[in-house]
């Protein structure tokens, strides 16, 4: 059972930037639920692109990997032997809890959960690569670099899932689907003093990008078709495929 996220009910005089510290990562699955819409929809879909694209005697990326949830729904889907799957986060908070997460279900498929930087861990042999709400936290000059190398480590036959939350080239369906989430927190019990101390947190750290700008970077790292597959408001997932 999580427990329930109050990071931001109290006026914080130093904000600061966001970082998934000790105190985030106690509160995440509550946090997760309550802020990006369609988010458990997209997990379990996650597991059934895993049924589909898994390959045998192949590896499964999960990079930036939080506390498990895609490289769980992946693992209770793959139908094949041989695999293994790798999930990567630099938050030793997330790692630690991750790996309890992982620990609790036994399944056949090996899970090896590493503390490192997504953009330092070599991609090999892989099937499946996910990359679940992540990208939009990188650097925007090196989110092409980290494709093109998971585009090199993946076997043909083999997908990428990138999840974000988007920007829009269009003022005015942006600035609805930015209120639409918002309606979206408020209903899930999130006060506005909650809603503007997060917005500014995470402001210069999460840069995000329209879906045409995923497409595109897409294709330069090579991928031969890239498509939304998933959206709610401005959040959502696409899939690649080599």
């Amino acid at each position: 059972m999580s427990n329930r996220d109050t990071l931001f009910s109290a006026p914080i005089d130093k904000l600061g930037d966001w970082t998934f510290d000790e105190r985030v990562a106690e509160v995440f699955p509550d946090m997760i639920q309550r802020s990006v819409p369609g988010y458990s929809n997209i997990i379990s879909m996650i597991g059934m692109l895993a049924e589909r694209f898994v390959q045998p005697h192949s590896q499964v990326y999960d990079l930036g990997c939080s506390l498990g949830a895609a490289t769980l729904s992946v693992r209770r889907n793959i139908q094949v032997d041989g695999c293994k799957i790798i999930a990567i986060d630099n938050s030793p908070a997330m790692v630690e809890r991750c790996r309890r997460h992982i620990d609790a279900f036994r399944a056949d498929t090996p899970v090896e959960v590493i503390e490192a930087d997504i953009r330092a861990v070599p991609i090999e042999n892989a099937s499946l690569v996910v990359l679940n709400f992540t990208l939009q936290f990188l650097d925007p000059n090196e989110r092409l670099a980290l494709l093109e190398r998971i585009w090199h480590g993946l076997k043909p036959g083999g997908a990428l899932v990138v999840s974000e939350k988007f920007s829009f080239d269009d003022a005015e369906v942006g600035e609805l689907l930015f209120n639409m989430h918002h309606d979206f927190k408020r209903a899930n019990g999130y006060s506005e003093l909650e809603i503007s101390q997060k917005r500014s947190m995470l402001e210069n750290v999460m840069l995000t990008d329209s879906v045409n700008t995923h497409k595109t970077r897409l294709k330069q790292a090579g991928f031969t078709h890239a498509e939304l597959w998933f959206q709610c408001f401005n959040f959502g997932s696409l899939v690649a495929l080599k």
